[in-house]
């Protein structure tokens, strides 16, 4: 961490049994608060998934306090760097699930899928085949917002709107991955996790991880076989493979990703309206109306 970069951004999620997330959810709070830290914390019978930034030491002292918990001894943070707060707000919500998949048979604590690390996929893509010699395809499972802001090279995109969405689609499309390898990824490996464990369930013979995501295979291997940015769900909107806040942006009126060469359109109004605004209201006004 440098000294222009002094707020430090974690993302770490377990699946684990947490049956106490109800009186747990004020502890959580008061130790975020007490610590100066911002972001949004998901509390889940199936495990915990959270996003915070601040000091260094308030950090440290989170994850210390987290790990006292021996539910959570062994959680994961992947880090990144950024010039000032990107949360306004401290939140710990209790959820269902820490990713919404809809498919309660999903348990990842109960056994996971296999798991690919950062520089073996590398070697994978750079030879164009996995170390038994089957193609290897990489299978993004997130929102399709979320792709178009950047992805692996040669990716199947199934461009759903939400997770739910993906076991129906990806076991419809099962015949066409015989004889190769799939990899799974996502941001920081969670949705990843749950869609590996699916798809072997409904018969896929050859699935993998990315293991801890796209953020962490920028970590280690930097953007090799990658095009363009990565979707962060805070204010940094996208970092880039170096972990670095990039110019792109979010609507703060229709929510849309809009990227430096959309700011340029002159339907862009920081804070007000954007291109997606401006064709959503072309498509949606009345035939002869004016938008």
């Amino acid at each position: 961490m440098s000294a222009s970069k002094p707020i430090v951004n974690i993302a770490a999620y377990k699946f684990i049994t947490f049956d106490d997330t109800v009186e747990k959810r004020s502890a959580f709070r008061a130790i975020c608060e007490e610590l100066g830290l911002k972001g949004t914390i998901l509390l889940s019978p199936e495990g915990i998934n959270l996003f915070l930034a601040g000091a260094r030491e308030g950090i440290d002292g989170f994850l210390s306090w987290l790990r006292a918990d021996q539910r959570f001894a062994d959680i994961e943070a992947k880090e990144s760097y950024y010039d000032r707060q990107p949360f306004t707000k401290m939140l710990v919500k209790l959820k269902r699930e820490i990713i919404t998949m809809k498919n309660p048979l999903i348990r990842p604590e109960e056994g996971r899928a296999p798991a690919v690390n950062a520089q073996t996929l590398k070697r994978w893509l750079d030879r164009g085949h996995d170390d038994h010699g089957k193609p290897v395809v990489m299978m993004d499972t997130r929102n399709a917002f979320e792709v178009d802001v950047g992805t692996f090279d040669n990716v199947v995109d199934f461009r759903i709107d939400k997770f739910s969405e993906f076991p129906a689609v990806v076991e419809e499309h099962k015949p066409e991955f015989a004889g190769k390898t799939v990899v799974t990824f996502c941001t920081g490996g969670i949705r990843c996790e749950k869609a590996a464990i699916h798809m072997q369930n409904v018969g896929y013979d050859s699935v993998y991880q990315l293991e801890g995501g796209i953020l962490k295979y920028f970590e280690e291997v930097g953007g090799a076989h990658y095009s363009g940015d990565c979707f962060v769900f805070d204010y940094r909107t996208a970092l880039n493979p170096q972990l670095e806040a990039t110019d792109t942006t979010q609507c703060f009126a229709c929510r849309a990703v809009v990227t430096p060469r959309e700011q340029l359109s002159p339907y862009y109004v920081e804070g007000e309206s954007c291109p997606h605004c401006r064709k959503a209201m072309r498509e949606n006004a009345p035939e002869g109306a004016a938008a």
